[in-house]
């Protein structure tokens, strides 16, 4: 099996278990997946993880156009973050003790629109340029 492989299919173990806990996948099911990925793999394979896995997704169903390289890796980061900062066991207790996670404009506390908005962090990493994430 190849490392692609087996991370495909660990993502889709990942996500069959967010699924299954959520009626639909929205941005609360996105943090919920992220965290997984971040708790079973660690922040850096997460990042490869989550954001190869959600590319896989969004061709799947016929909308590459939705995945934004910088956005997965952001929220990966972010996510990682408060993992390390204090781990918690269980997704709603971690949400409950960082709500400002839920927020789905939090980026915009780290990027300007225009950045999030060019073709270069839609297709590829571009740093924060308004502020600096935590330090994980």
């Amino acid at each position: 099996m190849t490392p692609t492989s087996s991370r495909a299919l660990l993502f889709d173990k990942l996500m069959a278990e967010v699924t299954a806990a959520n009626e639909r996948f929205d941005h609360r099911a996105h943090l919920h997946l992220t965290w997984l990925a971040v708790r079973t793999a660690g922040m850096p394979a997460a990042i490869g993880l989550v954001s190869d896995g959600i590319q896989r997704t969004a061709r799947y169903a016929g909308m590459p156009q939705k995945y934004h390289a910088t956005v997965s890796r952001a929220w990966v980061e972010l996510v990682a973050h408060h993992v390390a900062d204090r781990p918690i066991d269980d997704f709603a207790v971690f949400i409950d003790r960082h709500p400002a996670l839920l927020d789905k404009r939090l980026l915009t506390r780290f990027y300007s629109s225009a950045t999030l908005a060019s073709t270069q962090a839609r297709t590829g990493w571009v740093e924060p340029d308004v502020a600096q994430f935590p330090a994980t």
